[in-house]
């Protein structure tokens, strides 16, 4: 059986969509060179904003993200999962695009995933992190891989190791980059995980030019539209991405006060963001998911700011402990919670933005502060 195929085959046993498996390219090569200074002049521009950790370095002075095996000289190829987080609830697939009632929010899809507990447990199901489902498939997947071959060197990651995953998924036949720069597959879309396995397995194609030519082609043709929906423009171009305006990175990533400027074009957005997802036309064919790990928890789908905002910090990790949203932290939640209910056009948050606007955090208080004068003029 074919390398690939075995793969494949193991994968879906571990509970993924599909898999596939790329040679890391040879240190010096055409595609290392291509690969390492697309993203060191990504970082180099300043794209990255605070992700410091997209920005580390070797001994060298090598950035480890530019290429695997600057971090891991042993890796000759790497093996990419993609599990479908395109759930439904209530048979049906919710879109931050489509008409939501007044004075809720937007929690992004992929961090409202969750759970249902034991039987005779509570009915509530309780929040899944993406990472640690995947990293467990992944370890499987491994454990299955090293019966059949016999032992090789591995590491199993999940947006934490030194891979650019979306580009090995690429070479690894799954799909292209789309123009929102997420990776695209012609039959599931774009709502992927991607999980990969860095290993010292020889992965070389049996006919090189063959294997170049059968890289799934481009699909996006002349559509814009993921570039021309994105409220901030951090989509500068196709296949450009300018982090530091991107919804996803001001909510979650950004540390401190988000740019006064970016603010109404944030909108609902609470956390993460899918609107260039959303518009894609690939994703009106993307199949429903029936994966019990990862469907949506129905109760933060629209949730009610008010709701959100009333939660204490206790409340908030019942809700959310264990979810990908305690990232942006209580305190960096509720400066998101501010702003939206600043957009929101809803007289009815002026008491708690008012009380917000006191707070001893200066970040929250600045951004409730705004919220309110934005209030106020819409009204005037």
């Amino acid at each position: 059986m074919r390398l690939s195929t075995l793969i494949d085959d193991l994968a879906q046993q571990a509970g993924f969509a599909a898999a596939g498996i790329a040679a890391v390219p040879e240190p010096g090569s055409p595609e290392d060179r291509e690969e390492h200074s697309r993203f060191a002049d990504w970082v180099d521009d300043g794209r990255a904003g605070e992700m410091e950790y997209l920005k580390r370095r070797d001994e060298a002075g090598q950035l480890v993200r530019s290429s695997v095996r600057v971090a891991l000289p042993w890796a000759r190829s790497v093996i990419v999962c993609a599990a479908n987080y395109n759930s439904s609830v209530q048979d049906s697939v919710p879109r931050s695009i489509d008409p939501a009632p007044p004075g809720t929010g937007w929690i992004a899809r992929y961090a409202i995933t969750g759970q249902m507990p034991a039987h005779g447990q509570s009915e509530t199901p309780r929040p899944t992190d993406y990472h640690k489902v995947l990293l467990r498939r992944l370890e499987k997947l491994r454990d299955d891989l090293a019966a059949n071959l016999g032992p090789f060197e591995s590491r199993c990651f999940v947006d934490t190791g030194p891979v650019v995953e979306r580009v090995y998924a690429r070479y690894a036949g799954l799909g292209w980059i789309g123009k929102n720069t997420c990776l695209l597959n012609q039959q599931l879309g774009s709502w992927l995980f991607l999980g990969v396995i860095v290993t010292s397995l020889e992965a070389a194609p049996e006919n090189p030019e063959e294997n170049k030519a059968q890289l799934p082609p481009d699909r996006c043709g002349s559509c814009t539209r993921c570039i021309d929906a994105c409220p901030t423009g951090a989509l500068t171009g196709p296949h450009q991405m300018d982090a530091t305006r991107c919804i996803a990175y001001l909510t979650i990533e950004k540390r401190g006060a988000i740019p006064a400027e970016l603010r109404h074009d944030i909108g609902r957005q609470v956390f993460g963001c899918d609107i260039c997802q959303d518009v894609c036309p690939w994703n009106r064919r993307a199949p429903i998911a029936a994966d019990p790990d990862l469907a949506p928890r129905a109760a933060i789908v629209n949730p009610a700011l008010d709701w959100l905002a009333a939660m204490n910090e206790a409340e908030f990790g019942r809700w959310f402990n264990g979810s990908p949203v305690r990232r942006t932290k209580f305190l960096g939640f509720r400066r998101n919670l501010a702003i939206a209910m600043g957009n929101s056009g809803q007289r009815r948050y002026l008491p708690r933005l008012e009380q917000w606007s006191k707070h001893t955090d200066p970040v929250l208080a600045e951004s409730a502060q705004w919220a309110l004068e934005n209030l106020r003029r819409d009204e005037s």
